[in-house]
């Protein structure tokens, strides 16, 4: 496996077939690259961060 494939491990949610098998996700490429400037994704992201991880961040980002 690697960063651009999965095994997904899936099963039949009806209990009476109990079919279980492994889809294969990988990714291919782009058709339309986003919108979104480098910094407002890098703005969404450190949002979404719980407080102490952003905090550990703003430390880091001090040390370059």
């Amino acid at each position: 496996m690697s960063t651009k494939h999965a095994d997904l491990y899936c099963s039949c949610s009806d209990p009476e077939c109990g079919h279980t098998f492994v889809m294969n996700l990988s990714y291919s490429h782009t058709l339309s690259p986003s919108a979104k400037t480098t910094d407002q994704l890098a703005i969404n992201l450190v949002r979404a961060m719980s407080p102490e991880k952003r905090a550990a961040l703003q430390e880091q980002l001090t040390m370059l």
